[in-house]
């Protein structure tokens, strides 16, 4: 069971960090209280003044009670010393109330609330975003709280790869967690295969599920691609090298080489070798010739020779890939 404090305030200008932190204690306190245990304010229902009445007020509910508080940084420093400071003083034992603010140039959550939080025994946790010359050092942090080992070289290939947003970081961070496994030690060479561009990333999947013939796989992967406004033209090329990638393999396997010589020639990482290996040695040959037969039509319809929209087209070819 959690050990839950009595109060928290997750404040600073990483907005996308506190909704993350804001939906896992919404997740953590459903799961112990129900629901029913489970009250929030949010917009203007989240003023100082109803944020006082609810934690004062009488509840016959078993167990924990949590009380989820939105907006604090539109909050005014008289207020909060009126309402709120005497309802935390006040706190019953089986409640937790979690303040968060998205803070924003002059919009700063009230000295109060936070001295507040404090002398009721709860937690300040401050979300800030990192200075781009910080941010490799903020990634080989990121990367040992979650059992790996990013080196520095590597740190700053992640930045230069990925961008400065941390939560792109921090996603690209967690998958090498679950790819590679806690102690994996992470180099350069491991950043470029696993955080080489988006589409790129993204067209695996869709080859991962042509290969598998998991049409609603394949369906989903290519939409998904769409919607983020990448381009058939565009699109067609990478598939068809990543399926040209799996074809080569798969030839060469058929002709009596192992995997591990398959394996010792390819570049990239261990990892991305070995399921590369897995994919071909999955599938036929023949299909993936087939697959990309249909992809070089699937080319020309796209420069203005058929009939057909590029996405009704595209659609059809990829379902005529899954089951070839």
């Amino acid at each position: 069971m959690a050990q839950w404090k009595p109060a928290y305030l997750i404040h600073g200008d990483d907005h996308g960090r506190i909704a993350e932190r804001r939906a896992g204690l919404r997740l953590r306190a459903e799961g112990e209280s129900g629901a029913g245990g489970l009250e929030v304010l949010e917009g203007d229902a989240a003023t100082p003044e109803a944020v006082g009445h609810a934690l004062s007020a009488m509840t016959f509910a078993i167990g924990r009670r949590f009380v989820v508080v939105d907006g604090a940084e539109r909050w005014k420093q008289a207020d909060v010393e009126t309402h709120v400071v005497p309802a935390l003083q006040g706190l019953a034992p089986e409640t937790t109330v979690a303040f968060f603010a998205r803070e924003d140039g002059r919009a700063k959550v009230p000295a109060a609330l936070a001295k507040a939080v404090t002398k009721a025994g709860g937690d300040v946790v401050e979300q800030a975003t990192v200075k781009a010359r910080e941010l490799p050092k903020w990634a080989m942090g990121e990367a040992r709280r979650l059992g790996l080992e990013l080196d520095p070289a590597a740190a700053q290939a992640l930045v230069a790869q990925v961008g400065d947003r941390q939560q792109r970081l921090l996603r690209e961070l967690e998958k090498l967690a679950l790819e590679r496994g806690e102690g994996a030690r992470i180099g350069v060479e491991d950043v470029h295969d696993a955080t080489a561009d988006s589409a790129e990333i993204q067209v695996w999947g869709l080859v991962d599920a042509l290969v598998a013939r998991d049409r609603r796989s394949v369906f989903h992967a290519f939409l998904e691609l769409r919607e983020q406004g990448e381009s058939l033209p565009r699109l067609i090329p990478l598939m068809a090298r990543r399926l040209r990638d799996v074809l080569a393999i798969a030839d060469r396997l058929e002709a009596g080489e192992s995997p591990t010589q398959v394996k010792t020639s390819m570049r990239g990482s261990s990892w991305a070798a070995d399921r590369r290996i897995k994919e071909a040695r999955a599938t036929d040959p023949e299909a993936l010739r087939r697959a990309l037969e249909t992809l070089a039509d699937l080319e020309l319809q796209t420069r203005g020779l058929g009939d057909l929209s590029e996405d009704t087209a595209a659609i059809r070819a990829l379902g005529r890939m899954a089951t070839a």
